[in-house]
Formats: C-alpha cells, structure tokens, sequence
C-alpha cells in the first residue's frame, strides 16, 4: 500500500460506538445482507451477496477534486482475501451510472492487493467513483481500502482550535473522539480550547484523560465570553503565534465527530491547486443518517445566506441512497461554510486577518467573504462532515441571538455591498417588525431595536462590548413576560378555548385574499383592549410550528413552545407595548436609512482595526 502522504480518503466503517442509524452512510447494502466490520478499516462481504460502497463516507467526490485540486487520476488500493469481484463505477452529474473496470479475486487464504486507476477527466461538472464487491460461494475479506494518487502532496502539521461555553460533556466527547485514530494524531500537532464559560472544562471528570490521549497536544486557554468568533480569533491567534503548524482547523464543540474527515479536509487542501479554504458539511445530530447543509452562500444584493443552488437539504441516507438520488451527484459551488468544521491553509489566514468581533452570527461568512475578495474560494466538500445539531431545531430567531443576527449582518451589509440596501433593510425591517407585532413577540422587537441602535452607534465600540452586550441583552429581555419560559404548558392554567376552536384557528389560511383579511383583522384587534382573563389564563397551546402572525395576531394570549422543545412562553396581548414599539420601530429605521451612506464609511474605515492580529492581542491580554 502507498504511503499516509498519498492517501486522498481512506474506506472506512461505522466505530463500535455508532448506532445503527449511521450504517448507511458508510455501506449501501441490500435489506437482507449485512456484512461483518471487523475494524473501521476492514469488512467482510457475505457469501452470494453484493454490497456496494457508494456511500456517502466511502464514495469518492470526483468532481470536486477535478475542479479544486492538482489531482488528475486516483486509484483504489485494498487488500483483499477470499473470492469474488470488485468492480469500479462512476457517476454522471445527472446520475446515470458507467461501469468503470473491475477485477476477480479468485479465493485463497493469502492477502492480495489490488490497484484499479481512475482518470478524473469527465468529473468537470459532476459526479462520484465508488466500488461494490460481489460474491458467489465465499466471502470477500477487504483491508486498508483507499482512494489515492500518485501526486506526492507536502507534508502537513495542523493545529485544531475550539471554543466551549459550558458545553462540557460534549466538548470532552470531541477531544476523546479526536484521539482515537492514530493517523489523524500523526496530522494534529496543537488543539486549543478556548473555554469562556462558567464550569471549566479542567474540572471535567474525563479532562485528565482527553489530555493524556491528546499526548500534550491540549493547550487550555480560560478567558472571558467573548463568543463565537472571540473563541476562534484566539485559536487562530494562538495558532499563528505559537506553532508552526501549516493549516488551521476551526470546529464546534458541540459536534459529533467523524475523524477522517480532518484527514480528508486536510488531504484537500495539501492537493489544491491554489490555496482554498476547506468547509465540511454537517449531518444531523438528531437524525444521524441524514445530511442537513451541503453548501451554503451568501447573497450580496440582500446580505443573507441560503443553501448552494443545486444543494439538497436535510437528505436522509437511509430511505435514499447515494446512487438513487441524482440530485446528489452534480457538483454545488459554495461561497461560505459554518465554523462547525472549516479548515484553513496558515497562509489564508496570514493574509485574510482574525475574525471580526461579532460575538457570534456572521463571522463564518464574513470571513470566507473577505477571503473570496482576495481570490481564495471556500469549498465545501462531501464525504467530510461531522454531526451538528441543525439551526431548524434551535430558537435563535426569537431568542438574545436575534441580536447578534441582526446587528452582525447590517455589519456585513455594511462592508460588502455596493447595492443600495436602503429600500431593501427598511422593507424587510418593517415586515418582521410587524410580524413579530402581531405574534407578541416584544421582546424580540426591542432587541432588534437595540441591534440598530448599538450597529448606528458605529464601529469604534464594538471590541469595547465584545463581553458586555450579551448581559445587556438579556437583561433587556427580562422586562418582557414573552421572553420568560417555563419547562412545560403545564406550569399555567389550561387554555379557555376547547381543542374544537383551538384546531380552527391553527389552520392558516392559503388565499391571498383571506391573508389579507387576517392581517387586516389582527392589526385592529391589537389596537383593542384584551379580554380581562387572557392575562391570567392562556386562551390556546400552540406549538412552535404553528406560531405565526395570523394566528396570534387574533388571540388575547397564548403559550408558544420553543423549536427545540425544551420550554414554553405565555405571550400576552398589550396594546401599550404595541403602540410604543411601533413608534420605536418606525423611527429607528427611518434613522437607519438616513445614516446608511455614513455608517458604510465609517465601518470600511475601520475594518483593518477590527480584523487585525493587534487589536485582539489588546483583547486577549485584557
């Protein structure tokens, strides 16, 4: 076999620990076969069987490596014993499938290796190689499978860096995951944990042990919260100024992690044929065999993101396979990837600055936006992923992170777009104003409020509250009874209307015609008086997907469940809150509109201070 250097992507199983639910993103097998994994690196094939590995790990994401990479051929390596067939197949970017070559294992106790090249020629828009293994009257024992190449590719140390806010267990489960697999510890030269919460990691009951398996690769860095991008800017600090490590890898703590993937990433970025940034894709924490982000971008004409065009969301291996969905075999091109795992060559880093101190929202995408400008593409690349609980199951649109989603994007816009955004920020600014009106969602309003507020306040104070605005938001929010949550529905008296009414209202209606009766109606009834007892006694449960503005709009009260879950607020109907937050509103973002062309300035004057090594060294030190 060829040597670690030249090693693309290994073939590898599910580990003892995995459940069942993640089989299929390693083996497509028919339901009445299974084979035996024996190791993560070994499987055996059952007699009379076929099992194919165009899995989402174990398929080899041609197009991508033909576009991005100095890669113009790989082939397979394995060891195989016993008998049967091993046969190569491409995909189109359409899906249709080409036999490629195969080769007969005619039996016998002993190891024989195989070697099946192919070429990357026709993979420019699309497209995936794996193999399937079939067998007659004997199994087929397959080893050390891998897709390589010839290409020697440069040595390469890289240094991991994290950030932990009093997600402890899962941050620990991270680092023991990380060194398990002997060549991923061959790669990693440094991890550094920036923890910035209030339980420190050091006193986890398994910490002395992530570190001792970590062989002194942990360093521990204690500081205060400075969020997402706090916590990233000073693994990325740390990693420019004390090692020499030549790619910098930046990943959650909350992930479930797959270890091949850091080599695959890496392996990637050492083949580019220039430097690029390399973004994994996320699977579902909650649903592991289903593949939530395949690439995201970021549209500079309304400064939001969305999924890649031709990117498939939230795609469950385990109904459809890799082969039987087409849609997955055309290349997507990605402009950003979320720091749940992104890696980057020490000289993208070098040129592109630290993070800008948002606190958390945005810095991801900035970053590859700045980097972008500079020519350096983000790749976001199949086949590396970790696990990640998905953004749909979170409450941050309505809880202290709108905030920072708010505030952190008029930054963006700020800095990025030429366009005219003055229409665009006004319209959509009164539009979820108004929504979120009708919903009872005061609180939310006042902290988008205080986002335009702190944003018009200008660039010079935002390292100064990188630590203190957090405090002040939720501080804010305690003034309003809908940002109170309590475990349960239970925790408050049953609703006044029965099941019957309740389902009525529930149902939205579909018509144009009727929407807009339903505004119609809402904005009137929040202008009334609510009924005396819906401040005491909700008038209907609703759940979290069902909470929209021409529901609520029509209620007195209700109680509204968290996306997640995990708790419930009674919102109640104020007619004086309404009045006043509108009055806010409206002014604020007339303010906004008439400053904009002042604020682009005065934020592009200052993005070298915002991003430079200095000013967080200022920070870190304080």
């Amino acid at each position: 076999m060829t040597d670690q250097h030249s090693v693309l992507q290994r073939v590898i199983m599910p580990r003892d620990t995995d459940p069942l639910d993640v089989r299929p993103l390693y083996l497509d097998e028919p339901d009445n076969v299974h084979s035996h994994v024996s190791s993560r690196v070994a499987v055996t094939v059952p007699a009379s069987a076929r099992v194919s590995f165009a899995s989402y790990f174990n398929a080899f994401p041609a197009s991508y490596w033909k576009r991005w990479t100095r890669v113009t051929e790989v082939t397979l390596r394995m060891r195989v014993r016993g008998g049967g067939r091993v046969d190569v197949y491409r995909s189109k970017p359409n899906g249709d499938q080409v036999h490629v070559r195969g080769e007969a294992v005619r039996g016998g106790s002993g190891w024989t290796e195989l070697a099946l090249p192919v070429d990357l020629a026709p993979f420019e828009d699309g497209g995936w190689i794996w193999f399937d293994a079939f067998t007659d009257d004997q199994t087929l024992e397959i080893a050390d499978a891998a897709w390589t190449t010839a290409l020697v590719l440069p040595q390469r140390k890289l240094s991991i860096a994290t950030t932990t806010f009093n997600r402890n267990d899962d941050l620990i489960g991270t680092l023991l995951a990380l060194s398990e697999d002997p060549k991923v510890l061959d790669l990693v030269g440094h991890v550094f944990v920036a923890d910035q919460g209030s339980k420190r990691v050091k006193d986890h009951p398994r910490f002395a042990e992530a570190s001792e398996r970590l062989g002194g690769r942990l360093q521990l860095i204690e500081q205060g919260n400075l969020g997402g991008s706090g916590g990233f800017s000073r693994g990325l600090f740390e990693s420019l100024e004390h090692t020499d490590a030549d790619q910098i890898m930046l990943m959650d703590d909350d992930i479930a992690l797959e270890p091949d993937s850091i080599l695959r990433a890496s392996a990637f970025a050492s083949a580019a044929a220039n430097p690029l940034i390399v973004g994994s894709q996320m699977l579902n924490l909650q649903a592991k065999a289903r593949l939530h982000s395949m690439g995201e971008v970021i549209d500079r004409g309304s400064v939001t993101w969305r999924p890649a065009p031709g990117a498939v969301v939230d795609h469950d291996f385990g109904a459809e396979s890799l082969r039987d969905t087409r849609e997955l075999h055309r290349r997507i091109d990605a402009s950003y990837n979320g720091w749940w795992m992104c890696l980057f060559p020490r000289e993208v880093v070098e040129a592109n600055g630290l993070p800008l101190p948002l606190f958390i929202k945005w810095d991801d995408a900035e970053y590859s936006m700045r980097a972008l400008d500079r020519g350096v593409p983000t790749v976001t690349l199949p086949g590396s992923a970790v696990w990640h609980m998905p953004w749909t199951d979170k409450n941050d649109l309505s809880d202290w992170t709108v905030y920072y989603h708010l505030r952190n994007r008029l930054v963006v816009a700020a800095l990025y777009t030429d366009h005219d955004l003055r229409k665009t920020l006004l319209k959509q600014g009164l539009r979820a104003t108004i929504r979120r009106l009708l919903s009872m969602e005061y609180s939310t309003i006042a902290v988008e409020l205080k986002a335009i507020e702190d944003f018009m306040a200008g660039p010079d104070r935002m390292f100064d509250t990188l630590g203190t605005t957090l405090p002040e938001v939720n501080a804010l929010r305690k003034k309003y009874a809908d940002a109170q949550t309590e475990p349960s529905a239970g925790a408050f008296p049953p609703p006044t209307l029965d099941a019957l009414h309740a389902e009525h209202l529930l149902r939205p209606p579909v018509h144009p015609v009727k929407i807009a009766a339903r505004a119609s109606k809402a904005v009137l009834h929040n202008l009334r008086a609510p009924e005396p007892n819906a401040a005491d006694r909700p008038q209907v449960n609703v759940p979290a997907g069902k909470a929209l503005w021409f529901l609520l709009g029509n209620l007195d009260s209700a109680t509204v469940s968290n996306p997640d879950g995990s708790g419930v607020a009674f919102r109640r109907r104020d007619p004086a809150q309404f009045r006043e937050l509108s009055k806010r509103a409206a002014a604020t973002y007339r303010r906004l509109i008439a400053d904009w062309p002042r604020l682009k300035t005065e934020y592009r004057s200052a993005f070298g201070d915002l991003t430079s090594v200095e000013s967080w060294r200022k920070v870190f030190k304080a």
